[in-house]
């Protein structure tokens, strides 16, 4: 994708071509990040065919020291093809100026041009979005309209800087992944266990699945604490959990309650789905069972053996020795 897709020049536009040291960068540029190994292949591209595609300045005046103006240049789009240039030893670069653009213009096509590029990270992202917030007085709806995305990843692209320095230094260095930030943000509340889940993410690479697992099961020991489950709901909670093959909370309150499966993709749904229809289809198939018979034996005495009952023979077509769900 082209570095700076925010603006791209016409056939209209003037080109111009400026000395490198005239341009300075673009104070509101959101990507702090420039690989070594990205520039020294760009900067090899150039050496061989050029800059294909022209820069875009801002013209500004500033005073000389020994007295008078001189005109500078500020980089509104093409930053990694600039400091490319000047690794492939060019002393002039191809721009088109624009005139009259304000700073919020200028953050935002800087913040439009990285975010069209798919190797920006998380995090300055995320710190470039908060700037234009914070400097400019603008909702997360204002925000999401100007850079065409909706307002949901606006704020869940905020919510990353929610993280401590380290945890978004990880991100940053691809020790971890956007994905892995979410489980993390969950236990915000909780950060001994939030840094314990951290250190497990880093250190056994855990897949994000793995890490929401995790995330969860602290979740849903917090609310066993607060709704005091009694031990018959923990223990259907625990059956549901192994029939399903996926976490199961069951929440209680004055009125009743809920019941929440948890899953983790498309496949997931579908196979809880089609459980909960076999299951369905067997219970249409057989006779009535209680669906968690309880077994236990809440006395010490002995029970007296039940005298013998004689049996029809259709009794005998419906007896059973075990049934599990």
């Amino acid at each position: 994708m082209k570095d700076d897709a925010a603006y791209i020049p016409t056939k209209y536009d003037s080109v111009f071509w400026i000395d490198v040291d005239r341009i300075v960068p673009n104070p509101y540029q959101p990507r702090k990040e420039f690989t070594e190994a990205g520039l020294n292949s760009l900067a090899e591209s150039i050496r061989q065919y050029g800059v294909l595609q022209p820069l875009v300045v801002s013209r500004t005046e500033v005073e000389k020291p020994e007295g008078g103006l001189e005109s500078m240049y500020e980089l509104v789009a093409g930053e990694r093809r600039l400091r490319a240039s000047r690794l492939a030893g060019l002393r002039q670069v191809p721009v088109v100026i624009r005139q009259g653009d304000s700073n919020l213009t200028k953050l935002e096509l800087a913040i439009i041009e990285n975010l069209q590029r798919e190797d920006l990270n998380a995090i300055d992202r995320a710190k470039a979005l908060q700037k234009l917030i914070d400097e400019f007085g603008i909702s997360h709806a204002e925000c999401a309209a100007k850079i065409g995305k909706s307002r949901e990843y606006v704020s869940n692209s905020l919510r990353l800087l929610s993280l401590p320095e380290h945890m978004q230094a990880a991100i940053v260095g691809r020790e971890m992944s956007e994905g892995h930030a979410r489980p993390l943000m969950a236990l915000n509340d909780r950060p001994e266990e939030r840094e314990t889940l951290f250190k497990e993410i880093i250190l056994k690479r855990l897949p994000v699945r793995a890490a929401e697992r995790i995330a969860r099961s602290i979740a849903q020991e917090r609310v066993h604490k607060k709704n005091r489950k009694s031990p018959e709901m923990v223990e259907i909670e625990k059956s549901l959990t192994e029939t399903l093959g996926t976490r199961v909370i069951i929440e209680t309150n004055a009125e009743g309650g809920c019941l929440r499966i948890d899953f983790f993709s498309p496949d997931d749904l579908q196979q809880l789905v089609d459980a909960l229809a076999a299951q369905q289809a067997a219970e249409k198939a057989a006779p009535a069972f209680p669906l968690f018979p309880h077994t236990t034996q809440l006395s010490d005495d002995p029970v007296p053996p039940a005298a013998p009952e004689e049996k029809s023979e259709d009794d005998e077509l419906y007896s059973v020795s075990s049934f599990s769900v």
